[in-house]
């Protein structure tokens, strides 16, 4: 602008490769402040259509003589007073105006979060099931999935690969979990999982309240069981995270051949996942924070 002003807009127009009408635009908008150049707001002054002052005014007085009426009804009794507007346009104008504003949604708060003191304080178990493209030959047609087990407190994962995701290889792998664990010097006080068939029949629309294997094989050892809320797999956040962590570094990059090739790959990717740094832990391994905080009695 100021160039134009000492040199004539031809030459502001040559020099910044500029249109001269597009310079003059500027020119007849710039009173020599930068808040005169600022974008303006396009939206039009009026409607022909927007509702009048006496419709706006015949909408706040029922609102005020009716708040709780519903729209529909109200938009039946205002067409009885000479309304002619579609419902669609009450609503606009009812939230223009804030005569109706729409309920406000509760914000989900999480409840504080219970840090764990030691190791084998509580343990979460999950499954996941293998994807599909990872299998190949013999696999394609076999059914594979991981059982999962890590500690809250070291992030200590065990990994044990099966054919079914059943009770009893629930139960099979809580014996391995145990067994796992207390080489490493880690007693197992409580084990959280959600409520799927293979670990409980508390939701089961059936009715049925006789234990599962896995259940029962939790009270024959002494372990306390946890089963987390409906539809929340984020109460299972340590092992639902190390979930993504293996499809994004296993399986992702891996394929399956039978399922000895599969039981294979996954104990080999078990050594290396334990190994690998964490942020929670100081940037440590879940071996290395295990060895720095316990006594080992292997």
């Amino acid at each position: 602008m100021k160039f134009a002003l000492l040199y004539g807009v031809g030459k502001a127009s040559r020099k910044y490769n500029r249109a001269r009408s597009y310079i003059y635009f500027w020119l007849n908008r710039y009173d020599g402040s930068l808040d005169s150049l600022a974008c303006r707001s396009r939206r039009p002054h009026f409607h022909p259509n927007q509702h009048t002052e006496e419709e706006k005014t015949l909408l706040r007085n029922m609102c005020k003589r009716n708040p709780k009426l519903g729209r529909v009804e109200l938009w039946c009794r205002l067409r009885k007073r000479g309304y002619t507007r579609t419902l669609s346009g009450l609503y606009r104008v009812l939230h223009k105006l804030d005569l109706q504003p729409k309920p406000q949604k509760k914000v989900y708060k999480p409840k504080p979060y219970q840090q764990m003191t030691f190791p084998g304080e509580r343990v979460q178990i999950d499954v996941k099931i293998v994807p599909r493209a990872c299998k190949v030959g013999e696999a394609a047609n076999e059914r594979l999935v991981q059982y999962t087990a890590i500690d809250e407190y070291s992030r200590l994962r065990y990994l044990k690969a099966y054919k079914e995701q059943s009770t009893d290889s629930s139960r099979d792998f809580l014996l391995s979990v145990v067994s796992y664990y207390h080489k490493r010097g880690i007693e197992i006080h409580c084990i959280q999982t959600d409520n799927g068939f293979e670990f409980t029949n508390r939701l089961n629309s059936m009715q049925t309240h006789k234990l599962t294997a896995f259940e029962v094989t939790a009270q024959t050892l002494g372990i306390r069981l946890k089963f987390i809320g409906p539809y929340t797999p984020r109460h299972n956040g340590k092992v639902e995270r190390s979930h993504r962590e293996d499809q994004k570094r296993f399986y992702s990059q891996r394929k399956f051949y039978s399922f000895s090739d599969f039981a294979r790959q996954l104990a080999a990717w078990q050594s290396r996942s334990n190994k690998l740094p964490m942020r929670p832990l100081g940037f440590l391994s879940p071996v290395e924070y295990l060895r720095a905080h316990t006594v080992q009695h292997v």
